[in-house]
């Protein structure tokens, strides 16, 4: 039986999305796959009285896995549990985590263990991080180093020196195409060099990172005014209308169909935005569009979201929530499949934990 731990080098990495990909992979190969996520972060309820974790039953859902979901992930972050542990210190979580993790693995060829935040850090405070997780479970280690602004290669570097040979490979993920012929050229050959061997280059996808307008609504906290009809369309990038139109229009026409944040005394860039056809008006300041405006809306079909945040405050939540929104949607989980699957180098990660067939 083979244990790989996926970790990463920041949170909001991709650790789920490649999870899955690597699971169906092999188990499309015939390979019986067990898993588990030894600290969960997304709690939510079961039942009125069980603390679970919502991304460990939806792994085991997409991969046909019915294991408790209390074995599946055993340690699951609430605020109660963080101020016990404040309060009266950590209780045996490495030794709840064996335990389940014994249960688990019987009769599986490999045993997926998927990681919460940064491998090297995070859950460190009560000894369960995943390097502290990994070594435990003797499990080799992938690492996904995602692009959010740049890549953390000398987290890359240290975590090798500290796992060695246990280190099979790292993924870097979500590569924007600007920086594309950097990476392989420069970084990929870099890492090689430190005898880290790259297993993937996954290029930046926006659709991946999309929302339905009815949950950027939700997260947004607004109130929708038209177009009720369109809110399961996604959004896939936003502009911030706070210029003369002119400038507006140049800027807009280089997107496609795109939200847009606006003051909602701004009836001119309103109109602008709606007429080129944009996936949704954000209207800022708690300030309700014109007649004119919202008809026209009514007739285009075109959401309107009247926030009470002011502009640059929605335009930074925008950034975070399309940077972090999780994948849930079927046709985006597809997608992402396929976008995976077609640049990891399965015949490097198959010799490298020795499931060739």
């Amino acid at each position: 039986m083979i244990a790989l731990y996926i970790g990463s080098t920041s949170g909001y990495a991709g650790k789920t999305l490649i999870t899955l990909t690597i699971g169906r992979y092999f188990q499309n190969l015939g390979f019986k796959v067990g898993f588990i996520k030894p600290v969960g972060t997304s709690p939510t309820t079961k039942n009125e009285d069980k603390v679970i974790d919502q991304d460990a039953v939806f792994i085991q859902k997409i991969l046909g896995l019915n294991n408790d979901p209390e074995l599946v992930t055993p340690i699951v972050v609430t605020r109660d549990l963080q101020l016990s542990v404040f309060k009266k210190g950590c209780p045996d979580f490495m030794g709840k985590i064996l335990n389940a993790y014994e249960k688990l693995k019987k009769d599986n060829d490999l045993m997926l263990i998927c990681g919460s935040g940064s491998f090297l850090h995070a859950g460190k405070y009560c000894n369960v991080a995943g390097i502290d997780v990994a070594n435990a479970l003797e499990a080799k280690v992938i690492l996904i180093d995602r692009f959010f602004k740049e890549f953390y290669y000398d987290y890359l570097v240290s975590a090798k020196e500290i796992l060695e040979h246990r280190l099979i490979g790292c993924i870097l993920n979500s590569v924007p195409k600007r920086i594309m012929d950097t990476v392989n050229n420069l970084l990929v050959p870099l890492l090689n060099k430190k005898d880290i061997d790259v297993l993937g280059v996954i290029p930046k996808d926006p659709f991946l990172y999309a929302i339905p307008i009815k949950e950027l609504a939700k997260r947004l906290k607004g109130n929708i005014i038209s177009g009720q009809s369109k809110l399961d369309e996604l959004v896939i990038d936003f502009i911030i209308g706070t210029m003369q139109i002119e400038n507006f229009m140049y800027h807009y026409q280089k997107k496609k169909n795109p939200a847009v944040i606006v003051g909602g005394d701004r009836s001119d860039l309103q109109l602008v935005a709606l007429e080129g056809r944009c996936k949704c008006l954000i209207l800022t300041g708690n300030i309700y569009p014109t007649d004119i405006i919202l008809n026209r809306a009514k007739d285009l079909n075109i959401p309107i979201l009247v926030v009470k945040d002011d502009t640059y405050t929605v335009a930074k939540k925008m950034d975070f929530i399309l940077e972090t929104i999780k994948l849930r949607d079927e046709q985006k989980l597809n997608y992402g499949f396929n976008l995976i699957k077609e640049h990891i180098d399965w015949s490097a990660l198959k010799k490298r934990l020795g499931l060739e067939k």
